[in-house]
C-alpha cells in the first residue's frame, strides 16, 4: 500500500494519484534484499533495513579521471625596452630669466578705465553680523531611499521545539538531508537525541528530514519503535511534508516529542 504523503490515505500498489485527494504519489521500487515495496528516494528498506544508498551508487557507475595537471606558466622576456624617463629636476635653475610680474599679452588697464568702475562699499562688521543667515535645509529622503533603508535580507529560520524540556534545536544548515537519531558509526546524527529524558525509545539511525527549497520532508528510515506525525503513524519508506506546528514523536508513547516550527 502507498500512503499519500498530504491525507494518510492508503491507496493500492501502483497507483500514481491518491484516490481521496488526488495528489501526485511517490514513485515505489522494490528492495534488492527483501523484496518490499520503498520509495525511489528512501535511505533504507523499511522492512529489512538494508542501506540502499549503496545499491544507487553501484548503479550509477560512473567514475570521475582527474583533470591533467595544468603546466606552469613560462616568464617571457620584453620584447621592446622602454625609454628612460628624465626626471625633471624641482631645483630652479639660475640662468632661466625670471618670469614678468605682468602677465604677456594683457594690456594695462587704462586710468580713465578704472575711473569708471563703480566703487565697491565695504560692509563694516557690525553689518554684516546684523544681516540674517540664509538656512539651507537638506532636501527630505525620497519614499524609495526610506524603502530601501528598511528593506533587509528575509532568511527563513526553521527549528525544532522539544516539548518534555521545552528546548529549541536550530536546524543545521546547508544540508539536504539531516539525520536524527543517537552516535554510531555508520550515519553519525546531525540532531543528536541521546541528551534528552527517554532517549532509549529512540534508534541510532531513527529519521531523516530531507530539504527541497523551503520545503522540509520527513520520513523514518527503519526505526524500532516508529515515528509519528500528529499522532499519526508513518510508515517507513513513506514522507510526510512538515508544516508549522507538526507535532513529531520519536518513538511510542509521546514521551519524545518535537514541535516543527518555521519562519521567515
Amino acid at each position: 500500500m502507498i500512503v499519500c504523503p498530504n491525507c494518510n490515505h492508503q491507496n493500492p500498489d501502483g497507483a500514481t494519484q491518491c484516490e481521496a485527494c488526488y495528489t501526485p504519489l511517490p514513485t515505489t521500487t522494490s528492495c534488492p534484499n527483501c523484496g518490499a515495496a520503498v520509495q525511489t528516494d528512501a535511505s533504507f528498506c523499511g522492512q529489512c533495513g538494508f542501506n540502499l544508498l549503496v545499491t544507487h551508487e553501484g548503479e550509477e557507475g560512473e567514475t570521475s579521471t582527474p583533470d591533467p595537471a595544468v603546466p606552469e606558466l613560462v616568464a617571457l622576456e620584453a620584447l621592446v625596452i622602454p625609454d628612460p624617463i628624465s626626471i625633471r629636476s624641482e631645483e630652479p635653475d639660475p640662468m632661466a630669466s625670471p618670469l614678468p610680474a605682468t602677465i604677456v599679452g594683457q594690456p594695462p588697464v587704462a586710468e580713465e578705465e578704472k575711473a569708471l568702475e563703480p566703487e565697491v562699499e565695504e560692509l563694516s562688521a557690525p553689518e554684516v553680523a546684523s544681516q540674517p543667515a540664509t538656512a539651507t535645509t537638506a532636501p527630505p529622503a525620497s519614499s524609495e531611499a526610506r524603502g530601501s533603508a528598511k528593506t533587509q535580507l528575509q532568511v527563513q529560520t526553521v527549528k525544532l521545539l522539544h516539548v518534555q524540556t521545552n528546548t529549541n534545536i536550530e536546524m543545521p544548515q546547508n544540508l539536504s538531508v539531516i539525520h536524527m537519531g543517537k552516535p554510531n558509526d555508520q550515519i553519525p546524527p546531525d540532531i543528536d537525541v541521546s541528551g534528552f529524558p527517554h532517549s532509549e525509545i529512540v534508534s541510532r539511525v531513527h529519521a531523516d528530514i530531507r530539504v527541497e527549497g523551503d520545503a522540509h520532508y520527513i520520513e523514518d528510515v527503519g526505526s524500532s519503535n516508529g515515528t509519528y506525525i500528529n499522532h499519526n503513524s508513518l510508515l517507513p519508506g513513506n514522507r510526510h511534508r512538515l508544516r508549522t506546528g507538526d507535532r513529531i514523536s520519536l518513538g511510542k508513547g509521546d514521551l519524545m516529542t518535537f514541535l516543527f516550527q518555521s519562519s521567515s
